[in-house]
């Protein structure tokens, strides 16, 4: 089934740190980070589904919600190839203790178990760590300094 994604994410940022999940490609034996947020369903608006998916991944209230930009993400997955529209937004956490927590469980749709951390931004620009969708890291560089 080829079809176009419409994605709905939001960074968080805390200081240098923003606000992602743990994923893993098996068949690039890749450990990676993406903010949270998801697929954004018929009828629904993209800030709708940052608020629907954090309540649902890790039950937090979202508020101050920017709209950033839009990236493309053309790639593979465990196999398979994806093509996803991705609206990219910044917001706050409504529950300040998240900010304070080094780790969060959350879980996916699926029910598997959602690991969610802040990871530092040099880090990504290290080249320490991967951060998706291609584009973010430089997309909040320029969002910062603006």
């Amino acid at each position: 089934m080829n079809q176009i994604r419409s994605v709905a994410l939001c960074v968080f940022r805390n200081k240098d740190y923003i606000l992602v999940f743990e994923g893993y490609e098996k068949a690039k034996d890749e450990t990676f980070y993406r903010p949270l947020g998801g697929g954004i369903e018929f009828g629904e608006k993209a800030e709708d589904t940052v608020q629907r998916e954090l309540k649902e991944e890790i039950n937090v209230d979202v508020r101050d919600l920017k709209y950033l930009g839009m990236l493309e993400n053309i790639y593979n997955f465990n196999g398979k190839p994806y093509n996803e529209i991705m609206l990219i937004y910044d917001g706050a956490l409504v529950n300040s203790g998240m900010y304070e927590q080094a780790v969060i469980v959350g879980k996916e749709a699926n029910g598997d178990d959602l690991r969610v951390m802040w990871k530092s931004l040099d880090e990504f620009g290290e080249g320490k760590s991967i951060l998706y969708p291609p584009g973010l890291l430089e997309m909040l560089r320029n969002t910062i300094a603006a």
